[in-house]
């Protein structure tokens, strides 16, 4: 196999969508398992959907993830990689097009065109532009060369269409889909320059692929209709070295049929995309919705991708090492946010508590507990961790002694003689030194009185966490100490009393 080289080529027409990030993966991952180059190519020939600010968030979502490209606009010896910049290659192409007779200038205005279009839906049929019609319209091969030149030394406005051939069958290879013919009587003539003087997606795409020396092609399979137009570009010009195509499967809805959409995400509250957009309306991403970059490469990776085997927690690395065309999906895969969260939850797991530790310092700012003991926070609280968000909400109470309590959680003690059993739990406390003694010696006054025992944990997790759910109670008293433990019930037994004088 000759040199692997792949691109990843998005429109910086808005925010880098979820779609649009697996496909980067898996051209990264394809290029790194083979030895070969991920290439990023900005695709900037649409000046009219041109969104300020997008392709500096394609390049931070990329970096986020650990998708760095080997070229791209900043490095590589086959730029410039914006194909605005790209202006001289395009036009000298599509000039050596016309002059093979593969492609033509067509004059006709945008309301000419809509009226034909309006007559042949009266008549029941579908208006397009090709070799049925185009001796009957305005274009350079009805005008010929003296008139078209006339025209185009005016200025008259106009596009550059590809002449597609009469009655020829096009093989169509797929990696993933396999061979299909299509017969170009089924095709249209493609714009292949706008009249603004920009190349449409169809010809830069494939001009730059073959400069750039491309080998496979992987992108969505949105692009699947245009992949005989492609090829008739390559033969065109006579290059015969086509890269190799894979058209992606779709990531589908979470429910109902289509594809995933912003819209998905905002209706049913999950990121779409990797880090957060600042445009017009500024959404969070997956990163400020405390994803790590690890699990959301690893949930991609299995949308529409199969290891072979029952493994579903990797590494960027492992990935690598395991990727391969074969475990491509020919079939859309629908996009599952329980499962995204399970990702994030078990890749929090393999971080490492003084590295969660170092987190819980910079929320907190506090110097109230030894960072030996801040560590301990972290492996307590770790295992309730679905979201690195959750390590605040998990951890607070450590830092902040807890002021108010929900009714709800109030109401449980209502008809417990919970004067008397705070009262015994401080002085069990009290008196024990060693902490590590307090569950034993707890265990037998609960005995001693008939009181239930998950009635008298619940009081203490209540004082000391502030709800009912928490982790391990009796390592989260040891790691508040005696002492603030004890502040904590007599608070509790305050408010208990309290709320039963109100009810009096």
């Amino acid at each position: 196999m000759s040199e692997v080289r792949v691109r990843f080529a998005p429109s910086p027409t808005g925010p880098l969508h979820i779609g649009g990030l697996r496909t980067a993966l898996f051209n990264y991952l394809y290029a790194k398992r083979n030895g070969g180059s991920f290439v990023l190519r900005i695709e900037d020939t649409d000046k009219n959907r041109y969104v300020k600010g997008s392709e500096a968030h394609i390049l931070d979502s990329l970096k986020w993830c650990g998708i760095i490209p080997d070229e791209g606009p900043s490095l590589g010896e086959y730029g410039p990689y914006r194909q605005s910049e790209r202006q001289n290659l395009y036009s000298l192409k599509i000039k050596e097009l016309i002059e093979k007779k593969h492609a033509y200038y067509a004059f006709d205005t945008n309301e000419e065109l809509s009226e034909l279009r309006k007559e042949c839906e009266k008549r029941g049929g579908v208006f397009s532009y090709g070799e049925h019609n185009r001796k009957e319209l305005k274009n350079s091969i009805v005008y010929g060369e003296e008139k078209t030149n006339a025209l185009l030394s005016e200025g008259k406005k106009h596009v550059i269409r590809f002449k597609m051939p009469k009655n020829k069958e096009v093989l169509c290879k797929d990696l993933l889909r396999g061979e299909v013919k299509i017969n170009t009587k089924t095709l249209d003539d493609k714009i292949l320059y706008k009249s603004d003087g920009m190349p449409t997606y169809h010809f830069a795409n494939v001009v730059d692929d073959r400069e750039m020396k491309i080998s496979h092609v992987i992108r969505g399979e949105e692009w699947l209709p245009s992949l005989a137009l492609h090829v008739l570009i390559y033969e065109a010009f006579g290059w015969d070295d086509k890269p190799f195509f894979i058209h992606l499967p779709l990531i589908l809805k979470p429910q109902g049929k289509g594809k995933l959409s912003k819209r998905d995400g905002e209706k049913l509250g999950f990121p779409v995309f990797a880090i957060k957009w600042e445009g017009n309306k500024a959404v969070n991403g997956y990163k400020e919705n405390g994803f790590t970059p690890e699990a959301v490469v690893n949930f991609l990776s299995l949308l529409g991708w199969n290891p072979g085997n029952e493994k579903e927690i990797f590494t960027l690395k492992e990935l690598v090492s395991s990727f391969s065309i074969k475990g491509l999906n020919n079939s859309g895969a629908r996009f599952d946010p329980e499962k995204n969260t399970w990702f994030n939850h078990a890749h929090i797991q393999q971080i490492t508590d003084e590295e969660i530790g170092d987190k819980i310092i910079e929320e907190f700012n506090s110097e109230m507990f030894e960072k030996s003991d801040v560590t301990k926070i972290a492996a307590l609280i770790k295992p309730r961790l679905n979201s690195l968000l959750d390590i605040k909400t998990n951890s607070s109470f450590f830092f902040n002694r807890p002021e108010g309590f929900e009714n709800k959680d109030l109401k449980k003690f209502k008809d417990l003689d919970f004067n008397n059993i705070i009262r015994s739990i401080i002085d069990v406390m009290d008196k024990d030194h060693d902490l590590n003694l307090f569950k034993e010696n707890l265990e037998e006054i609960v005995k001693n009185n008939q009181w239930g025992f998950g009635k008298v944990l619940g009081l203490i997790r209540l004082s000391v966490v502030g709800n009912l759910s928490g982790p391990d109670l009796f390592k989260t008293v040891d790691l508040l100490g005696k002492k603030e433990c004890l502040l904590r019930l007599d608070h509790l037994k305050k408010t208990l009393s309290e709320v039963q004088n109100k009810r009096d």
